[in-house]
């Protein structure tokens, strides 16, 4: 018998809307969102054309690219991308409109 290490995920809340959703650790964010059901905004996925780009509320999240399309002063102000965003705990977004 084989045993799997549990998958660690998080718990997600999108404002302004308040839904839920289930953050998973080896998952973008925005992957998370659209599999709970959220529609988020989005279209390169790549990190690029900041279509995705909100307000993390709480939490804290990871990149595995070099430099996301964010410039310093939104990563200072908690600005986040979604779609190259991995969570490393419980998280609050907020979407820009």
């Amino acid at each position: 018998m084989t045993l799997h290490p549990a998958i660690p995920f998080f718990t997600g809340q999108a404002l302004p809307d308040g839904q839920t959703f289930d953050a998973w650790a080896q998952q973008p964010l925005l992957m998370s969102l659209e599999s709970g059901g959220i529609d988020w905004p989005s279209s390169c996925r790549n990190g690029t054309c900041r279509t995705c780009i909100c307000k993390l509320e709480s939490g804290q999240v990871r990149y595995d690219i070099a430099w996301p399309g964010l410039s310093l002063e939104e990563k200072a102000e908690n600005y986040v991308l979604p779609c190259v965003a991995y969570p490393c705990s419980d998280v609050t977004l907020t979407r820009l409109e």
